[in-house]
């Protein structure tokens, strides 16, 4: 019995120990829970303020995008107007450039057309100028032939002047000579 009992003994103090250790295992787990516990409420705290930053940020994000999407819009209709106004402004320079160049074309034809005409006109004028200058020169000729005879001429007239000069003065004298004859008949009374 002794020796049950003793036993029995050693089987409560072990029991009891081991009773202790779980309790002390009990207690830590406890306060380790304790801990998780805490942790987890702060956890949950900052996931719930997690939450609400995440729900404020998708909202702003929201709000930014709907803000972003209606600017991109607003640039794309501001660029297709522009590229509209542009493309107007691309033809009408376009058809404005069309016609500059028509025009030069044109304008290049008639200065060949006026400068053949000019050469034309030039060498025209070459050969008037040239047949001009031969009748001038025939006429030059002419001229001088001209002006020869007539100093032969006036040579021929002062000689004859002179003649006609010296038988004037010679038919004077004759004159002379028959007034002096007749008044000295006159004056003889047997002619009267």
């Amino acid at each position: 019995g002794a020796f049950l009992y003793n036993h029995l003994q050693q089987k409560v103090r072990n029991a009891e120990a081991l009773a202790q250790k779980y309790k002390q295992q009990q207690e830590a787990l406890s306060a380790q829970l304790q801990v998780v516990y805490e942790h987890r409420s702060r956890l949950e705290r900052s996931l719930q303020k997690e939450r609400g930053e995440h729900k404020k940020t998708k909202e702003d994000f929201l709000v930014y995008k709907l803000e972003a999407q209606e600017a991109l819009n607003k640039e794309k209709q501001d660029s297709m107007n522009r590229y509209g106004a542009l493309s107007s402004q691309h033809k009408i320079l376009k058809n404005q450039h069309d016609d500059v160049k028509k025009q030069l074309l044109d304008l290049q034809l008639q200065h060949n057309s006026l400068k053949l005409e000019h050469r034309k006109s030039l060498e025209s004028h070459g050969q008037k100028l040239a047949q001009l200058q031969q009748e001038k020169d025939s006429e030059v000729t002419n001229l001088q032939d001209t002006v020869f005879k007539l100093r032969e001429e006036s040579k021929l007239l002062r000689k004859a002047h002179q003649e006609v000069h010296s038988q004037l003065l010679s038919a004077q004298a004759q004159m002379e000579e028959f007034r002096q004859l007749k008044e000295a008949l006159q004056k003889m009374p047997g002619l009267r």
